[in-house]
């Protein structure tokens, strides 16, 4: 019983020493490039998603740095992973997909609705002129803006609120993207989506699949809806439809 006890000891130590070591971020961050790459590569590229940019952006955003320490090891998994607060990291290749359809380039300022983590806005700030994102759990949205800050994403401006409302004072926006799963198409962001501009959202009933519609605003003003695919993402958060003006 003495040498069980001491051989489950001793294992315990060996990955207490182990998980130490690898946390350095000597060890650690050439390790989570080259896994990140494998997911870019593997998860995205393979799957389809094309354009360079979005391809490039996903490779510089460290994804395992907008998650809890002790998930930082699921970062690049092939799928979404809960983030607290009832929330989800997205799936990777949803955000490439997402980013992609957004069909945005440097110049472009873009909408965000459902901040989370800042993931997804981390790797529109690597694209794009300036982002914009609005999150309606104050704790989740002051971490994103301090992990955003830390991390050099001066483009990218958080704000906490009611991302139904948009952020009116910055439209119009080239793209919209929203993170949350609702089951209509918000007037107030189509209004401040710029003639030419793409909105990118998951529509759908509460608590069901959503279809992922690219909403596109024509040049003189009207719009035009596509169905893409089936998706699954935690509701729209904010006040009653009653409450909202």
């Amino acid at each position: 019983m003495r040498f069980v006890i001491l051989f489950f000891g001793l294992c315990a130590a060996a990955l207490v020493v182990s998980y130490f070591y690898l946390s350095r971020p000597s060890v650690k961050e050439p390790i989570m490039e080259r896994v990140r790459a494998e997911m870019v590569q593997y998860q995205i590229a393979d799957r389809g998603i094309r354009d360079p940019l979005v391809l490039q952006a996903m490779r510089n955003v460290p994804r395992h740095k907008f998650l809890p320490f002790l998930q930082e090891y699921r970062a690049y998994e092939d799928g979404p992973v809960w983030i607290g607060k009832g929330q989800t990291i997205s799936q990777p290749y949803i955000v490439a997909l997402m980013t992609e359809m957004a069909r945005v380039g440097p110049e472009d300022t873009v909408f965000e609705v459902g901040t989370g983590s800042g993931y997804q806005a981390a790797v529109l700030g690597e694209i794009v002129k300036d982002v914009y994102t609005v999150e309606y759990i104050e704790a989740l949205g002051q971490e994103a803006k301090a992990r955003l800050a830390a991390l050099g994403y001066e483009n990218v401006h958080v704000r906490i609120g009611d991302g139904y409302q948009g952020w009116p004072e910055y439209a119009p926006f080239n793209a919209i993207l929203v993170t949350a799963g609702i089951d209509h198409v918000p007037q107030p962001l189509i209004d401040q989506l710029a003639p030419g501009g793409r909105m990118v959202i998951p529509v759908g009933a509460d608590g069901d699949t959503q279809e992922l519609l690219v909403i596109e605003k024509n040049l003189d003003g009207r719009v035009q809806e596509t169905k893409t695919i089936p998706v699954r993402f935690v509701p729209f958060l904010g006040p009653k439809k009653e409450d909202r003006q």
